[in-house]
Parts: C-alpha cells; sequence; structure tokens
C-alpha cells in the first residue's frame, strides 16, 4: 500500500466503497463515476502502478472475476478497459480495469480509433519473439 494513493486507502477501508468482491489478491467495487449501470472496478490489492508491475496472481484471477461479474449482471455486450500511465489515460496510478457494461450505443464507453498505416510492425514483432523465447 502505499499512503497516497486513493485506490489502496480503498482497499483498507480508509475510503468508503461499494465493494462488490474481495480475495486475497484482488478487490472489486462501484466506480463513483459510472458511465452505464453495472460500471466497476477490479485492482490487485497489492500496489502496481501499471499492468507490468502487477503480481502474476491478481493479473491471472482479475479476468476470471471479471467473467462472473458479467454472468452476475447477466450482460452480453461490454467493454474492459485498462490504461497504463499518463498519455494512455491513466487517472489513478495503481492498476485497474474496468467492466462498463454497454446496454446501448448511447451508453457507456465511447471509442475514437485511429490507425496510423505508415507504422511498420516488423520490428516490433522481433522484439516481442525474441523476448518470448
Amino acid at each position: 500500500m502505499t499512503d497516497d494513493c486513493i485506490f489502496c486507502k480503498i482497499v483498507v477501508g480508509k475510503i468508503p466503497s461499494e465493494k462488490v468482491y474481495e480475495s486475497d489478491n484482488i478487490f472489486v467495487f462501484m466506480d463513483i463515476n459510472p458511465l452505464s449501470e453495472g460500471h466497476c472496478l477490479f485492482i490487485p490489492k497489492k500496489h502496481a502502478a501499471t499492468l507490468h508491475e502487477t503480481d502474476d496472481a491478481s493479473l491471472a484471477e482479475i479476468p476470471l472475476i471479471i467473467k462472473k461479474v458479467t454472468k452476475a449482471l447477466d450482460i452480453d455486450t461490454y467493454n474492459i478497459l485498462q490504461n497504463n500511465g499518463t498519455i494512455a489515460h491513466q487517472a489513478v496510478a495503481h492498476t485497474h480495469f474496468h467492466l462498463i457494461p454497454k446496454p446501448s450505443a448511447d451508453l457507456g464507453l465511447k471509442m475514437e480509433w485511429d490507425p496510423q498505416d505508415e507504422i511498420d510492425q516488423e520490428e516490433a514483432a522481433e522484439k516481442i519473439r525474441n523476448y518470448m523465447n
């Protein structure tokens, strides 16, 4: 836990939340600024600013619990959002995943996609392959 992290404070109960699930590794609570009904956050209890700094046990559990929550909410259309770093729109420097139900085109996450045709992906692909071997 870090003393200045709002999500760490939520995990230990210093800031109230609408908790929906908790395990040894993760904490799930309703978003206080929801985009749609059922919008909730999934966070590791152990502080990590970004996904690549997050412990494997938490990262393994979060998708399984997201799946259970989608079934509990009986939703078929939804977004799962996870950002890393301020220029990637991460507002709280504690790894978190949003589950945002998308009941209609008017509610939920709105996205803009701007493909860059001039980017050559070969070098990045080679870096990934080399790292994985």
